[in-house]
């Protein structure tokens, strides 16, 4: 299971992280690799960010990229998203996801269809 927090409203050009805990550990065979989405009202899921089970290798949407840092903390379980220069448009439900692979491996995943975990949801609102 993944729990996602620290959403909430932010001023345009604010910052904030976003934290996603996995609750299930892998016992060392796999690891997590884990992905970022959001989902703007009246729009679908997209992209975000990505992060393989190395935590080597990174992804980023060209309309976060450079404002957007993904990182983990694997004593922790968590999956971090620090945002930075908040817009308008990055209103939005941000999820958490998660897929178990070798701890080695530094694929990253962008499609959501590759995720099998997802967390609830957490709101962030950007206000101008």
């Amino acid at each position: 299971q993944l729990q996602a927090f620290g959403g909430g409203v932010v001023q345009a050009g604010g910052s904030l992280r976003l934290s996603c805990q996995a609750s299930t550990r892998t016992g060392g065979t796999y690891a997590h690799a884990f992905g970022w989405f959001r989902q703007p009202p009246g729009k679908e899921r997209e992209f975000v960010a990505a992060l393989s089970a190395s935590a080597t290798n990174t992804a980023y949407a060209d309309s976060v990229k450079g404002r957007c840092t993904i990182s983990r903390d694997n004593a922790k379980s968590t999956v971090y998203l620090q945002l930075s220069n908040l817009k308008a448009d990055d209103t939005a439900v941000y999820y958490c996801a998660a897929r178990l692979t070798a701890p080695q491996s530094t694929a990253v995943s962008t499609g959501k269809n590759l995720y099998r975990y997802w967390g609830q949801g957490t709101l962030v609102t950007v206000s101008s």
